[in-house]
């Protein structure tokens, strides 16, 4: 029987990227996605092409209610959750901290920590009573670099990410349930274009040791790696695919 992944935020970049190289593997997988309907047809049609099964679970991951019922759907399509990509996420308009307001800390932190959290123990639940699983949580190089004058909020949200990574291994560690956490550098993907910046990757690649952003097919193959029984010793870390920096 195949595995079952739910990727978050799957539609476009890193998620879409992820859900190719999953299926090549083998994954069967559940496709959350928020707006970008066509979008995520598009990968779901890519990834059946390749022989897998593939559903589509539209939710805003801001909204726990809309997370749970994501949760029952996949139960009753899939039965199981055996890993997951916990991508999804947001950034806003480059900004100092001076110019951040309420309603912008609260939709960062929403999406990026609690609703990635919120994902991770409903994925835990079912974990558990499967008796193991793995889960890789993105996080991103600004969690540590702090991204100053651009997007604090946002390296704030994912410095929160990473402590909770750490955390969650230990808890659910001796039950078989393996959870890591990703950190991305600057990759060349649609979320800068969404922050106003489209061609930010571009721009700062001079800042990167190997003078380029990533791919999302890179960061993909990290997720993959980190998922799969080739990282069977590997919890609670975090590993960096950021082209050294």
């Amino acid at each position: 029987m195949s595995k079952v992944l739910l990727i978050t935020g799957a539609s476009a970049g890193i998620g879409a990227a992820t859900a190719k190289l999953a299926a090549e593997a083998g994954y069967d997988l559940a496709l959350n996605y928020r707006s970008d309907t066509q979008g995520a047809e598009t990968v779901a049609q890519t990834v059946r092409a390749l022989g897998v099964r593939a559903e589509l679970f539209q939710a805003d991951v801001a909204d726990p209610d809309q997370i749970e019922t994501m949760f029952k759907a996949i139960d009753v399509s899939f039965g199981r959750v055996d890993a997951l990509a916990n991508n999804a996420g947001i950034v806003d308009q480059g900004a100092p901290v001076t110019a951040f307001t309420h309603a912008r800390l609260k939709r960062m932190f929403d999406v990026n920590v609690i609703g990635a959290m919120l994902v991770a123990k409903e994925a835990v639940i079912r974990m558990q009573a499967q008796s193991g699983g793995s889960i890789v949580n993105v996080s991103s190089v600004a969690s540590r670099t702090g991204s100053a004058n651009e997007y604090v909020d946002y390296a704030a949200s994912k410095a929160a990410i990473d402590t909770f990574t750490k955390g969650l291994a230990e808890e659910v560690a001796a039950q078989g349930i393996r959870v890591n956490s990703l950190r991305p550098g600057i990759t060349d993907t649609e979320i800068h274009a969404k922050g106003g910046a489209p061609d930010r990757a571009a721009r700062l690649a001079h800042k990167i040791p190997m003078q380029r952003p990533g791919t999302a097919e890179e960061i993909a193959r990290a997720i993959l790696f980190l998922l799969s029984e080739d990282a069977s010793y590997i919890t609670g870390s975090t590993l960096d695919v950021s082209g050294g920096r």
